[in-house]
């Protein structure tokens, strides 16, 4: 009995069936890029090699914090506190290490742990008081924003970020971002942990069936909990290279990234309710949103409307998965 119940978190890619998965990531990155390509209409300064580099820069943040908050959402969780965990780690990055790069390796590794406590905080939260996950991270993200706010009295005292930082994410060898390769390292080994390891299938399977995880061996407290220490690590990384691309911390630099990472998600093809996810379709869901943004600031339009804007372009998503998730149903 044992067997055959772990079967169903066997070999099997975790998320969505490989030919619905390839159907939505390839139509969610030929949406990126006729936006794209559509933005000469805005402005012909939209289409440039320029632009790209910074769309490509931009987007794989959101990706790279998105890995996190979609493994959270595959168990049917929610980790709203991402934003201030990336302004906590940007911030602290740029109060440990000068610009000439003195003890970067050891502050690196500390502000990595620190975010993945927060997130570890979140996750015992959820697994073992069986607090609502919006809720507990909710109230996670507000104390360690108030904890910034008070180390840095309301002012973040670093003026300069650390050169290698600033190396990493825009800087370039033979016209090829730096960045852009880290992020093939990263997505490649993304996809490998959530898609075809152990750590990938227990996830998948808490979110598709919890009780039948548990029957299986998976231990869904302790999952819970390195499941939103992942969430955390990620957020860690993305406010410390974020750091390096802007030149200086400030206290809301995480803030665009509490809700853009759901989005990213979603829009990416995996479900809100959990159980079901493909992370380069959350990489296709980023370069889109990030193109989308774009666009929007080239027109001067407000925050309301961008809001709007993005709304919609998530209701249409969700409703295009519903439908073709009834046509491979029927």
């Amino acid at each position: 009995m044992q067997e055959r119940v772990a079967g169903t978190v066997g070999p099997a890619p975790a998320g969505l069936n490989l030919g619905g998965a390839k159907g939505v990531v390839i139509a969610v990155f030929v949406a990126a890029v006729v936006l794209f390509l559509a933005s000469t209409f805005i402005s012909p300064n939209l289409v440039s090699w320029s632009s790209l580099r910074i769309i490509i820069i931009l987007s794989g943040f959101l990706a790279i914090a998105a890995f996190g908050q979609g493994i959270v959402i595959m168990t049917g969780g929610l980790d709203v506190s991402v934003g201030s965990v990336i302004t906590l780690a940007g911030v602290l990055m740029a109060a440990f290490v000068p610009e000439n790069n003195v003890g970067f390796f050891p502050a690196f590794i500390g502000v990595l742990v620190m975010a993945g406590a927060v997130g570890g905080f979140s996750g015992i939260g959820v697994a073992f008081f069986r607090i609502p996950p919006f809720v507990m991270t909710l109230a996670t993200g507000i104390m360690v924003q108030s904890a910034v706010f008070g180390y840095t009295q309301g002012s973040p005292s670093k003026s300069s970020a650390p050169s290698w930082l600033a190396d990493i994410t825009t800087g370039e060898i033979k016209r090829i971002p730096v960045f852009l390769l880290v992020l093939i390292v990263f997505v490649a080994a993304a996809v490998l942990l959530q898609h075809y390891s152990r750590f990938g299938r227990y996830v998948q399977a808490m979110g598709a069936n919890s009780n039948a995880a548990k029957i299986a061996g998976v231990r869904a407290r302790s999952m819970t909990v390195l499941v939103y220490i992942t969430s955390g690590l990620c957020a860690g990384l993305v406010g410390v290279l974020l750091l390096g691309f802007t030149g200086a911390p400030t206290l809301t630099m995480g803030e665009p990234y509490t809700f853009g990472t759901i989005s990213a998600v979603v829009v990416g093809g995996s479900s809100i309710l959990g159980g079901r996810g493909y992370f380069l379709g959350t990489v296709a869901g980023a370069l889109l949103l990030t193109v989308l943004s774009n666009d929007i600031t080239a027109l001067g339009l407000g925050q309301g409307w961008r809001t709007i804007i993005e709304g919609l372009v998530i209701v249409g998503a969700l409703s295009s998965f519903r439908m073709l998730e009834r046509r491979q149903a029927a």
